[in-house]
């Protein structure tokens, strides 16, 4: 008998290991109720705030224009934004004169320039949002490209709070992103920001330096 046959019988010989049963992770969650709407809303906002975030909740008829306000004092002529969405449409009627609403339409190597250096802010739609750890979740594709919320200095974003979810598990479960799992998923949690050797906290050295979120709310729901 060689080695290696020895080898192979002790391990055939030995007693199969006894694998632990997986978690109930469902029934965990399914344990706990969900905490209600305006609940969750004010729970994403404080841990966005807390990040360094700006947040503002509004109603369905009037966030573009508490946006649109914001636009202006931070001083946004050109903005990269998707104007043929709904959002966007709504977004674009309220915006005053002067501001030039952007369209991801071509090859970024066409426009590279422009969007790196004279592009002032971003404006995204949130797929949905998870309340205990203030992230915003963005499917990308297409009409929603990545470098919307990456390259310009200003990221705004507008989530329904319908879509906020209490935690990762919820929004999961709430999005069927196992049915139908997205090729890429981006979260933010905040404004860009990294840390050198010796611990100190920098913001938009690789990204935004600003992140405001606009949550529309329906009416009656106050958090």
């Amino acid at each position: 008998m060689t080695a290696r046959d020895r080898i192979l019988a002790k391990l055939r010989a030995a007693a199969p290991v006894q694998t632990s049963p997986s978690p109930d992770v469902a029934g965990y969650y399914g344990a706990h109720p969900l905490p209600p709407l305006a609940g969750r809303v004010a729970e994403f906002k404080a841990q966005l705030t807390a990040a360094h975030a700006e947040v503002v909740v509004a109603d369905e008829a009037s966030w573009m224009h508490r946006l649109a306000e914001i636009i202006m004092v931070k001083a946004i002529r050109r903005l990269l934004a998707d104007w043929q969405g709904e959002a966007g449409r709504a977004l674009a009627r309220a915006l005053p004169a002067g501001i030039r609403m952007i369209e991801f339409d071509r090859p970024i190597e066409q426009w590279k320039a422009e969007l790196f250096e004279k592009i002032d802010a971003g404006f995204s739609v949130a797929n949905a949002a998870v309340a205990a750890t203030g992230t915003l979740v963005f499917a990308s594709g297409p009409d929603a490209p990545r470098t919307v919320s990456l390259v310009p200095p200003v990221h705004l974003v507008l989530v329904r709070a319908e879509t906020i979810y209490a935690d990762m598990h919820s929004a999961a479960v709430g999005e069927a992103w196992a049915q139908a799992m997205p090729t890429n998923l981006i979260m933010v949690s905040g404004p860009s920001k990294t840390a050198d050797i010796q611990q100190t906290l920098a913001y938009g050295a690789h990204g935004p330096k600003q992140l405001v979120v606009v949550v529309v709310i329906p009416d009656g729901v106050r958090p």
